[in-house]
C-alpha cells in the first residue's frame, strides 16, 4: 500500500525549530558577518571561515557551508559541528578542513573566543608577508596594535600538528597576523570579533595605502602612542571602539536595508 501523498512531501524540520532561542540569535549575527565581509570586499570566493561557539556545555560552534559564497549565507545554512569536526545536523554541504583545524583549535582553547573570525585579504595578505608586521602609523592601527599576535607561516592549514603553536601564538591576546597568509580575530560576541576585524582590516589598508604613496612618512611621536593605548583601555566598558556593542546595531539596520534574508 502506497503511503499517504502528504507523507510523500512531508519537510524536514526547519533548522530554527531544532535549535534554541539563543543558538538562533548567534546564527543570525554570525550569518550577519558573513554578508558583511561581502559587503566590505573581504571575502575570497568561497575561502575562509568565520565561527561562532554555540551556547551549551558541548563547545559546538557553527562554521560556513564549504560551497557557499559569504553572500549566500544564512542563519540556517550554517553548519553546526562538534570539537571533532563532526556535523551536528544535516546538511548536504561539507566544511572547510582548513577552517576546522583554525577554529577548532581556538574556540577549544580559549573559552572567551566565542567568535573568531579569518580573512584573506588583499591588504591583510600584504600586511603579513611585511616583516614589520603591522606599524603604529596612525590612529586606527594604535587603537588595535597592543592587542596583535604573530604566527609563523607553515604552510595551508590542514595539519593538526600546527594547532598548538597557533594557539601559543595568539595566547591572551584578540588579533593575529598569519604570516604570508591572513588575518584573524577573536571575541567574546560576534559583534566584538567583527568590528575588531574591521579595525585590523583597515589599518593594514592605510598601512599599505600609506607605505605606496612614495612619501616619507610622518610617524607618530613615542608619547602620542603611548596616550592613544592608555585613552583605549581606559575607555568605559562598552565603548572602547573595537568593542562590538555601539556599532552591531547599526550595521544590522545596514544589512536589513540592503537585504534581510540573512536572517533565514
Amino acid at each position: 500500500m502506497s503511503p499517504p501523498a502528504t507523507a510523500l512531501h512531508k519537510k524536514s524540520p526547519a533548522v530554527r525549530d531544532l535549535v534554541s532561542a539563543e543558538e538562533w540569535q548567534v546564527r543570525v549575527d554570525l550569518a550577519a558577518a558573513y554578508r558583511l565581509v561581502a559587503h566590505y570586499g573581504w571575502d575570497d570566493l568561497i575561502f575562509t571561515h568565520l565561527s561562532a561557539r554555540v551556547p551549551g556545555p558541548e563547545h559546538h560552534f557553527l562554521i560556513n557551508p564549504y560551497g557557499m559564497m559569504f553572500e549566500e549565507i544564512t542563519a540556517s545554512s550554517l553548519v553546526k559541528i562538534d570539537l571533532e569536526g563532526n556535523i551536528q545536523i544535516p546538511t548536504s554541504y561539507p566544511i572547510n578542513l582548513a577552517g576546522f583545524v583554525i577554529h577548532g583549535a581556538i574556540h577549544e582553547a580559549r573559552e572567551d573566543a566565542r567568535c573568531v573570525m579569518h580573512l584573506h585579504t588583499r591588504a591583510g595578505i600584504a600586511v603579513s608577508c611585511q616583516k614589520e608586521g603591522l606599524l603604529p602609523l596612525n590612529q586606527t592601527a594604535l587603537a588595535i596594535s597592543s592587542q596583535v599576535a604573530y604566527h609563523d607561516y607553515e604552510g595551508i592549514a590542514l595539519d593538526f600538528d600546527e594547532r598548538p603553536r597557533l594557539v601559543a601564538h595568539l595566547g591572551d591576546k584578540s588579533a593575529l597576523i598569519l604570516r604570508n597568509h591572513g588575518t584573524l580575530t577573536v571575541g567574546p560576541t560576534v559583534a566584538d570579533a567583527f568590528v575588531r576585524m574591521y579595525y585590523l582590516e583597515r589599518s593594514c589598508d592605510i598601512q599599505v595605502a600609506a607605505l605606496s604613496g612614495g612619501r616619507e612618512i610622518n610617524w607618530p611621536s613615542e608619547q602620542s602612542v603611548e596616550t592613544v593605548r592608555r585613552q583605549t583601555a581606559n575607555r568605559p566598558q562598552g565603548t572602547s571602539p573595537t568593542n562590538g556593542q555601539m556599532s552591531w546595531p547599526a550595521l544590522l539596520r545596514k544589512l536589513d536595508r540592503m537585504d534581510p534574508s540573512f536572517r533565514d
